[in-house]
């Protein structure tokens, strides 16, 4: 599965909030605004600088990517 293709969702859970971004033409689409990366995402979660992909879990195998478009 290509996780840069329009339509994928990655999703998160953390302290019982669940958070899932969608891959869109350009750049991310999280909570109806649109970002240029993950790790802008990741400081809106978290308030810190974090990897987008780490928070995400795209470099590991515990990564959930559901669908594609």
């Amino acid at each position: 599965m290509d996780r840069n293709k329009r339509g994928t969702r990655f999703v998160r859970t953390r302290g019982g909030k669940t958070w899932t971004v969608e891959v869109a033409e350009q750049g991310y689409l999280f909570e109806g605004r649109r970002f240029a990366s993950l790790s802008h995402i990741t400081r809106e979660i978290t308030d810190a600088h974090w990897s987008g992909p780490r928070f995400f879990g795209i470099h590991s195998k515990r990564a959930r990517v559901i669908g594609d478009a």
